[in-house]
């Protein structure tokens, strides 16, 4: 077996996934020529798309909040060698949490509703992700599968709900009604704009800042204190972990609440900040995306926050293009997604040998 590829820290993060970015694009420009289209007006279009104004810059952070929250609950769960499949079900419970708090006491004011509702979105999709912890760790039971049937339980879950329970009576719609003001999370133009500040209306809110902080606070967490240093022992060497006295099961458990409690993020983004209200696949398949950007920001806080701009550049960029060029459909945007996802996962030493052959010297320390 030959000897695990060794890298600067900063060419792991940064120069190994900008390569990977950039042949996938090339394979991307293949594609768009097989159609007849030109790949340098289309890569133009879609920079332009997602960059070029502050509406489409709004739109593509808004998207980008979405996986910096999903793409730190997948990362949380890689450093303790675990597979969390699972962040789309958390997220949804997490944003049943926040819809239950905000029905009940969205006429009380904001600085109580809000807190709150958050923190009942946290401890809802960390006590969904805590059950399949703790079913590996004291029953065996693989994490890849329980957590799979998990997001199939909380969409049942969440349909009987709307349907049963807590649905609006007044729509036909199988959603809750819309939440009092209090209980919104507020739009970045509209704070810039009380600042004096024009900016066009985007589903941009708070939610953003927020998702800085929990990538901040996840790097403190992993890389800073004696718990992240016990998870990370964990995933590296079960056997070590159990000889440095750290219990890998109560590691694997407490792991799981953590990235569960992260994909809470999604939901306040969802439910709280953009719809205001309670719908069915409101996640809309971003958990799913959070798995790529974890892989291509290789688990860590910044190369996730990278990661997740790139795929909300994809997504706001991609309908841009799409809108002009019809024959480049938001199919295609999701191919260039599943080349980047390829490259990142299963070309990765590829690319890691050819940027260790670029610098001998220090790959071979």
């Amino acid at each position: 077996m030959s000897a695990p590829i060794e890298l600067p820290r900063w060419a792991d993060l940064a120069l190994v996934p900008a390569i990977a970015t950039i042949a996938a694009f090339l394979i991307a420009g293949l594609v768009v020529v097989a159609i007849g289209e030109n790949p340098l007006d289309a890569t133009r279009l879609l920079i332009e798309g997602s960059l070029g104004s502050r509406e489409g810059l709004g739109f593509t952070l808004y998207y980008a909040t979405d996986f910096i929250f999903t793409g730190l609950a997948v990362a949380v769960a890689f450093h303790a060698g675990l597979f969390n499949i699972g962040v789309e079900g958390q997220a949804t419970v997490a944003g049943i949490g926040a819809t239950l708090v905000c029905l009940r006491l969205d006429d009380q004011p904001t600085m109580i509703v809000l807190p709150l509702a958050i923190g009942a979105a946290v401890a809802f999709g960390a006590l969904y992700a805590f059950i399949p912890g703790y079913l590996q760790a004291r029953r065996g039971s693989h994490v890849v599968i329980t957590t799979i049937m998990f997001n199939f339980l909380a969409a049942i879950l969440l349909v009987y709900l709307l349907v049963n329970v807590i649905g609006n009576p007044k729509s036909m719609a199988p959603e809750t009604r819309t939440f009092g003001s209090n209980a919104h999370l507020p739009f970045i133009h509209d704070l810039l704009r009380a600042l004096g500040i024009d900016m066009p209306t985007t589903p941009l809110n708070l939610s953003f800042p927020l998702a800085l902080l929990a990538a901040f606070g996840t790097w403190l967490v992993i890389y800073r204190t004696r718990l992240g240093n016990a998870i990370r022992t964990v995933g590296a060497s079960p056997a070590a972990a159990v000889y440095a006295g750290i219990s890998p099961s109560r590691m694997i458990i407490l792991t799981m609440a953590l990235s569960g409690a992260l994909t809470a993020g999604l939901a306040l983004n969802e439910v709280l900040g953009v719809q205001q209200r309670l719908l069915p696949e409101f996640t809309s398949g971003y958990g799913f995306v959070g798995i790529a950007v974890a892989l291509m920001g290789r688990a860590h806080p910044i190369g996730v926050v990278l990661a997740a701009l790139l795929f909300g550049m994809l997504y706001q960029g991609g309908a841009e293009l799409s809108f002009d060029h019809p024959t480049i459909t938001r199919d295609m945007v999701t191919v260039i997604g599943g080349v980047l996802i390829l490259f990142a996962g299963a070309f990765d030493g590829l690319f890691r040998r050819g940027v260790a052959a670029l610098m001998p010297r220090r790959a071979a320390i």
